[in-house]
């Protein structure tokens, strides 16, 4: 069945980095883009960026352009968040979840199918 699984999550300081990967299986991860999401404690999900099954399809919310950087290896199943210059408000649970797209640039969380579990990202001093 189509799993997701989130790892690389931890606590940082303001101005750390971390990189987060989401390693994919059950299905062909070649053939989807895939979309990295967050929720902060009292607040909605919202979306962080997406990748199409081209690499060079790339889309980031603003909150976090400049910052992060998103990539695929679909010869290794996985997805990474690169996360540079964290704030505090990066705290929150980042979700990875598949689209069911190959590409459509949409970071509203309807067009996703799959999510996986999550991993917690702390950014605190």
């Amino acid at each position: 069945q189509v799993q997701l699984v989130e790892s690389g999550g931890g606590l940082v300081q303001p101005g750390g980095s971390l990189r987060l990967s989401c390693v994919a299986s059950g299905f062909i991860l070649d053939y989807y883009a895939i979309g990295w999401f967050r929720q902060a404690p009292g607040k909605e999900r919202e979306g962080v960026s997406c990748i199409g099954t081209s690499a060079g399809s790339t889309r980031y919310a603003d909150s976090v352009k400049g910052r992060f950087t998103i990539s695929r290896d679909n010869a290794k199943n996985t997805v990474y968040l690169q996360m540079n210059s964290l704030k505090t408000e990066d705290t929150a649970v980042y979700y990875c979840a598949r689209s069911r797209y190959a590409w459509s640039g949409s970071l509203q969380k309807e067009e996703y199918g799959y999510w996986g579990q999550g991993t917690q990202v702390t950014v605190s001093s």
